[in-house]
């Protein structure tokens, strides 16, 4: 799929997306329901970030189209507890055909918290479905 071939116009490199939360104990680092560190965990930032990404390709899918994750790369800085504001910001960086990158922040009132950068695809939903009914009979 050629970005010519699919999505609505308009999406161009510099547009950004953001979210705010406030640390949950359910954010905390753990495995196994076993909390590790009562801190921000690395997996919950992965998820932020990967959100605020999707957020700026949402008004841009077309109903036959979804994105999926192509990879996530992430630097988590510094520690973050219980109760602390996180803002977690993405900013289109490159588009290719309908590959989709994102540079993203994690920060506090003290200072960032996290950077990472973000690749998602776009691809027909009956694509994508196929390639899950395939990995199941396999």
């Amino acid at each position: 799929m050629k970005r010519g071939d699919a999505m609505k116009k308009g999406m161009e490199i510099g547009q950004t997306a953001s979210i705010s939360f406030e640390v949950t104990s359910d954010m905390f680092a753990q495995f196994e329901g076993n909390v590790v560190h009562k801190a921000y965990s690395t997996v919950s930032m992965v998820y932020h970030m990967e959100w605020v990404s999707r957020k700026i390709i949402l008004p841009y899918l077309e109903n036959h189209e979804e994105g999926i994750g192509g990879a996530v790369q992430v630097k988590h800085i510094a520690p973050t507890t219980v109760g602390t504001w996180v803002h977690v910001k993405a900013t289109l960086i490159d588009m290719k055909d309908n590959v989709i990158v994102t540079k993203t922040e994690a920060w506090t009132e003290k200072g960032i918290i996290g950077k990472g950068e973000v690749k998602q695809v776009i691809l027909p939903k009956e694509q994508i479905l196929k390639r899950l009914e395939a990995s199941i009979n396999n």
